[in-house]
């Protein structure tokens, strides 16, 4: 019997590390029942970005993908990440909204739920796990890895025996930025093992190209459980190939068992299905060993180029590099996961464009405040300050965070029928509206048209138009198929504009600037957008008088909120409406 387990991340971890998290349905399904027949631990599927890259992206239901998967992998272990008291979102969600995500992704097909919180405050556990134990399925609380001062074996230990008391079936080291060294790896599992009699799983990525011998270290000192990832989408950001470990293990006391024939199946299907993605595929694809500085998660690496990319900023991509672990500090050192990874990079993308905390993000606002939870170590003071001045909060949250909410689920259920229209609604509508209330109702629109679908061809950038010769008739138009963000419209060019063929849907890709606002009306003080992002709601009402420093507008960049202020005090008036994508120093408001 094999001592040691694999749990292949191919379905989740691999495409949100490799490609933005942009596999579809359709590109999973066919390989289903090679998948189920090697006998893996599990497999991981599901989770925060797959969920949300699904609705925002790929017009795609994430509960349709879990039952699909479910019923073409009956003998193998779905797993799912979740972020505790955060769910898949960024926020804490009422404890009722907890339980019943919990309960209904079970009932989808849900068999291992990976519970962590960002900062590794177990009272952002507590939800979750009272939930999933209430399922019966496979609760594994994982610990986010950090290398500072104030994470320590010692302190991993604690938290380990922590978690084994409140009920945890097994435990995760999550390593998601690459950065458990072989030996630090070997002498971690030795002294986890002698704490906690529950196996344990390791899962590092491949980033700074310490993976493969991190696992095997952590194999030898006891681990139970590795996370791998078919070699076809293995490396890079992404993880240790599977047919490797497989090898390396063979004949030895650590032999997975594993059939390396049909393993190698599997990497030549998912080769192919990797042709799709090609324009989402991150540059990071060998060892950068400056994560070890700045400890950035292999998965934040791609959507952090993007970033910078949409806010013309790609050339800046080193200074934020060493400014995130400036900010990390500063906030006390958290974990670098989901959210407060996306918390503290954004927060360095601002500060590099604006200058150190001169713009704070309302969820940097909130992390500091102790709306997140207990960060292991003390923040700055003079940040923490602007934060407290920000929530007009007289000193930080101590207890838990979640305590503060009431329940919502019935709130949230109203809310999701105003939207649908309708008085019946089913539970995943509600929680998918719960997770991600301003991309679910524009999903909930277009939901009938089906998935997006990507090919090989699609997914080369289609090639410049041919100058149009000065001969040419002008009745001879010239077609173009062009994909945006994995849809294709066909584009005709002719002499006499461009246009978009009939019942074809258009959009502007969030990366293209928004259609020209409307001119301010002069005489007054014009308000730029800081960033590109999509304005989501006014502060105050148009033509309300305000002064210097009112909060007007709220806009969404990089998935963080950005409060907007007024320069100058008069009569707002708004350029723009709400849901509107803008580009950077794009006039938004006026001061009359």
């Amino acid at each position: 019997m094999a001592t040691v387990k694999l749990t292949d991340l191919v379905l989740r971890d691999a495409h949100q590390s490799l490609f933005a998290t942009r596999m579809v349905t359709s590109d999973m399904l066919p390989i289903a029942d090679k998948l189920d027949r090697v006998g893996y631990w599990a497999l991981e599927a599901w989770g925060g970005a797959t969920f949300d890259s699904a609705i925002r992206f790929l017009n795609e239901d994430p509960w349709e993908r879990l039952k699909k998967l479910k019923a073409a992998l009956p003998n193998t272990k779905i797993m799912m990440l979740l972020r505790g008291q955060n769910l898949l979102g960024y926020r804490h969600y009422a404890d009722d909204v907890v339980a019943k995500f919990v309960e209904t992704a079970a009932k989808d097909g849900v068999d291992v739920f990976r519970i962590f919180d960002a900062l590794n405050d177990p009272r952002n556990f507590k939800a979750a796990t009272n939930a999933a134990k209430k399922t019966g399925k496979h609760i594994q609380a994982a610990i986010s890895y950090a290398t500072t001062p104030f994470h320590t074996i010692e302190k991993y230990v604690e938290l380990a025996k922590e978690y084994a008391a409140v009920g945890a079936d097994s435990l995760c080291i999550k390593d998601m930025s690459g950065l458990l060294k072989p030996y630090e790896g070997y002498n971690l599992v030795k002294a986890l093992k002698k704490a906690v009699d529950i196996p344990i799983e390791i899962h590092s990525h491949a980033t700074t190209g310490m993976s493969v011998a991190t696992l095997v270290k952590c194999a030898e000192a006891g681990a139970d459980i590795l996370d791998t990832v078919i070699s076809s989408l293995a490396m890079g950001t992404s993880h240790s190939p599977t047919e490797t470990m497989v090898e390396i293990f063979k004949g030895t006391p650590y032999d997975t068992g594993l059939d390396i024939k049909l393993l190698l199946e599997i990497a030549a299907y998912f080769r192919e299905v990797r042709k799709h993605y090609k324009k989402f595929e991150s540059s990071f694809l060998g060892a950068d060993t400056r994560i070890l500085v700045s400890q950035v998660p292999g998965g934040m690496l791609s959507n952090l180029e993007g970033q910078l990319k949409e806010q013309g900023a790609s050339d800046k991509i080193d200074a934020v590099l060493k400014e995130i672990a400036v900010v990390q500090k500063d906030f006390g050192y958290p974990p670098l996961v989901t959210p407060s990874s996306q918390i503290v990079g954004t927060q360095a993308v601002f500060n590099v464009l604006f200058g150190r905390y001169n713009k704070l993000t309302g969820e940097s606002i909130d992390l500091l405040a102790g709306k997140y939870g207990a960060c292991p170590a003390p923040k700055n003071p003079e940040a923490v300050k602007k934060a407290l001045e920000a929530l007009k909060l007289e000193k930080e949250i101590t207890h838990r965070p979640a305590d503060d909410i009431p329940q919502e689920y019935e709130k949230l259920e109203g809310e999701t029928k105003k939207v649908l229209g309708t008085d019946q609604v089913t539970v995943e509508d509600v929680l998918t509206y719960a997770m991600f209330p301003k991309v679910a109702p524009d999903f909930f629109k277009k939901r009938s048209q089906g998935p997006v679908k990507f090919t090989a061809e699609a997914a080369a950038p289609p090639p410049a138009p041919a100058a149009v010769p000065a001969a040419a008739p002008s009745n001879q138009p010239a077609t173009y198929v062009v994909n945006v963000n994995g849809a294709d419209y066909t584009v005709v060019v002719s002499l006499a504009g461009v246009g978009v063929s009939p019942g074809t849907p258009v959009s502007v890709p969030a990366s293209s600037p928004a259609p020209a606002a409307p001119p301010p009306s002069g005489g007054g003080t014009v308000i730029p957008a800081p960033v590109a992002g999509t304005i989501i709601r006014y502060v105050v009402g148009e033509g309300t008088p305000v002064t210097s420093g009112t909060t007007v507008i709220i806009i969404e960049s990089m998935k963080m909120e950005l409060e907007i202020k007024a320069t100058t005090p008069g009569k707002i008036h708004f350029l723009v409406p709400t849901g509107t994508q803008v580009a950077s120093q794009q006039p938004v408001a006026e001061i009359q």
